[in-house]
Parts: structure tokens; C-alpha cells; sequence
């Protein structure tokens, strides 16, 4: 039975493979049995970003012709800009009158993100509201699945939790909608810190082979391995951590065991494992390629898919403005 699937990314530039693995690769699954909503989170790149607003709007067709390169069809899903749509702004301003503010400021993530943003002055009213505007961008177009990774998930509980208060003070207009928990390997870049261009240690879906494996054969290893004689523990090595991603099962038994025996060297792992993701990123540059060589507007498939999301939109206020008599 079809679902609706609405899921949204914000525009940052091109993509990694954090990105790939944690979001696209369950986008395109999702797409091939359900409706499919996925947007430009324009909106909430500005609650970080407001001071920089120009990478918000250069990055949109780098973000989204990664989307298409990765297998995200517009034909199978509708992809739009949420600021494009401003029944999105709207509906965040009538949710926000009936949530609780001690509801925002227990978020853990608003909480952590204000220890870890030092560089940024994250004491605005939007970066504390912004769940408030995941709430409408979900309720909006009665989104039965969400797709979330478990640190997520308080985020859509909120959300279910605007839903059911509107509904209780008005009459039932939203479906409250449920998590799609993703099966998502945990990727460290490959300086073991977290995946980000920002730290400059992500690989990135647009990198050619040779800057891929650049950023490979330096990656950090077992610190205890100084030597090629020495046996070391695969399972505190990130690039073994790669290979339970990306090589088939054997091989991660022959590394293992070649790991902890010195039967092979830290290179050759990394040479193992960089060819077993080049089957994965080849495929992806590939495409990309070929869809920037063929010309295609991406601004014309977002302006497409935004016109329809526009009309469920404008659909779904007037039945809200209904409800709250306005």
C-alpha cells in the first residue's frame, strides 16, 4: 500500500558520503513503492547560515544534481524548494501559536548545538523554533512515514506532538505521522571525526578516483601499528570500518584476519577497500557527469515538482484556516 514520504535536506553544496549512505540511499527505496516528497530545505540552512546567505542558494543545484546522480527520479518523486512554497511559512506561523516554548527548549539537539556552534550566535527565535518548522513542512502534506535516524527521532515526536495538540484544540486536520527508523552505517570521515566538509575530511560523491584515494591513503589507522610487522585491532581502525560498509563479506574476514596476524600491510587494506568503494562512487560520478554534460535545468525540475507540492499545499491551509476559523 503507497505512503506519503516527505524528507528534506538542507542545501550545504555538493554531498558525502554520510549524505549518501544516511539519507539518498533510503530516499531511493522509498521512492520506487510510495509518494515521495523530498525538499530543499532552504528555510532551515538559514538558521545557521543567515549570515552567509549566498552558499545557501549556490548550493542548490550541486545538492540536488548529487540527488539525481545518486538514483533520487523525479519522475518517482516530487522534489521542490521549500521557501518556494510559502504555505510552508504559514503554517509554521499558526503551529507556533499553540506550541509550548518549554516544549522547544527541552530539544537535546537545540541544546547541543548551541555547546557545539561556538562560532555562530545560535540565540535566535528561528534556530529555537525551527522544529516548529520541520513540524509544518511534515503536517503539511499529511506525511504518514518519516524517514529519521534514532537521534531524530525527538524531533518527530515534537512533531506529532503539534499535530495532536492542533487537532484536539480544532479538529482533526493533520495525520500524525510516523518514523521510518533508517538503517544508517555510522561513517566517520577519515580523520575519525565526524563526516564534514567543514573539517575537510569528507569524501565527497563529486570526487574524481585519484582525489578519493588522496583522501584514503592517508586515513588514520591502528595508532598501535607503527610497523609493517606489527599486528593490529581492525576494530579500532576506520578503514576497517569502511570495509564492513563497502567490502563483501570475505574480504572483511581476510582483512581482519590479515590485520591482526601483519599478514597485510596498512596500504594494502586501504587499497582493498578504496576499489571495493570505487563500485559504489564510480557508478554515482558516472551519472553526475552526464547529467551536467547533458544540460539539464534542475531549477526546471524543482520549479515542476514545487508547483505540485504548491498545490497540496494551498489544499491543506485552506482546510487549516477552516478549522482555526480565520
Amino acid at each position: 500500500m503507497r505512503k506519503r514520504i516527505l524528507s528534506g535536506m538542507r542545501p550545504s553544496g555538493k554531498l558525502h558520503l554520510g549524505h549518501y549512505l544516511g539519507v539518498l540511499v533510503n530516499w531511493k527505496k522509498l521512492q520506487e513503492e510510495n509518494e515521495s516528497f523530498y525538499f530543499v530545505a532552504d528555510w532551515h540552512a538559514l538558521t545557521t547560515e543567515y549570515e552567509r546567505t549566498d552558499v545557501i542558494n549556490e548550493s542548490i543545484d550541486d545538492m540536488v544534481i548529487d540527488w539525481l546522480a545518486a538514483g533520487i527520479d523525479p519522475g518517482k518523486a516530487t522534489l521542490f524548494i521549500q521557501s518556494h512554497v510559502p504555505q510552508h511559512a504559514e503554517l509554521h506561523l499558526m503551529l507556533s501559536m499553540i506550541t509550548p516554548l518549554s516544549w522547544l527548549e527541552r530539544n537535546p539537539t537545540y541544546k547541543e548545538q548551541l555547546r557545539e556552534q561556538t562560532t555562530r550566535d545560535l540565540n535566535t527565535y528561528g534556530f529555537l523554533g525551527y522544529p516548529v518548522l520541520q513540524a509544518a513542512d511534515i503536517l503539511m502534506y499529511d506525511a504518514a512515514l518519516v524517514p529519521v535516524g534514532i537521534d531524530q527521532v525527538p524531533h518527530l515526536e515534537l512533531s506529532r506532538e503539534i499535530a495532536r495538540r492542533f487537532n484536539f484544540l480544532y479538529r482533526e486536520v493533520f495525520a500524525i505521522p510516523q518514523a521510518y527508523l533508517t538503517e544508517t552505517p555510522k561513517i566517520l570521515g577519515t580523520d575519525t571525526r565526524k563526516m564534514s566538509k567543514t573539517y575537510g575530511n569528507a569524501i565527497l560523491l563529486s570526487d574524481t578516483a585519484a582525489e578519493v584515494w588522496a583522501k584514503v591513503k592517508p586515513m588514520v589507522t591502528d595508532p598501535a601499528r607503527e610497523r609493517r610487522t606489527d599486528p593490529g585491532n581492525p576494530e579500532i581502525c576506520n578503514v576497517f570500518a569502511y570495509h564492513k560498509i563497502f567490502s563483501e563479506e570475505e574480504t572483511v574476514k581476510r582483512v581482519d584476519t590479515g590485520c591482526r596476524t601483519a599478514g597485510i600491510g596498512c596500504i594494502e587494506c586501504k587499497k582493498w577497500m578504496y576499489e571495493n568503494m570505487e563500485k559504489v562512487l564510480a557508478p554515482i560520478r558516472e551519472k553526475r557527469k552526464e547529467i551536467v554534460e547533458s544540460g539539464v535545468s534542475v531549477r526546471g525540475i524543482l520549479a515542476e515538482g514545487t508547483a505540485r507540492a504548491r498545490e497540496i499545499a494551498g489544499n491543506k491551509m485552506r482546510e487549516v484556516r477552516d478549522a482555526v476559523r480565520i
